[in-house]
């Protein structure tokens, strides 16, 4: 007599995902929840576009930071004075 091998427990595991899957897939929800990972996804990339953006602009407040820094620092250069009206001549 020959005897079938009994399932092993991989396979069973296997047989229960595949049914599982199955039923998930028939669902109705499960295709708008679909729809919504997919539309998340495009999402995310425009997010992640959008962040490396701010790098380059954190990098350049950073370098206008410094160059305010070093003109607040610097004295004013003096200031000549205002050349006085000349002296009105009168008849003498």
């Amino acid at each position: 007599m020959a005897r079938t091998p009994a399932p092993d427990l991989l396979s069973k595991l296997v047989d229960k995902g595949e049914e599982a899957l199955q039923r998930v897939s028939d669902a109705p929800a499960a295709h708008r929840l679909f729809e919504t990972v997919s539309t998340l996804r495009g999402r995310v990339d425009e997010l992640q576009k959008r962040v490396r953006g701010l790098d380059a602009l954190e990098k350049r407040v950073a370098t206008l930071e410094k160059k305010v820094e070093t003109l607040s620092k610097k004295p004013a250069p003096p200031r000549k004075p205002a050349p006085k009206p000349a002296a009105k001549k009168g008849p003498s």
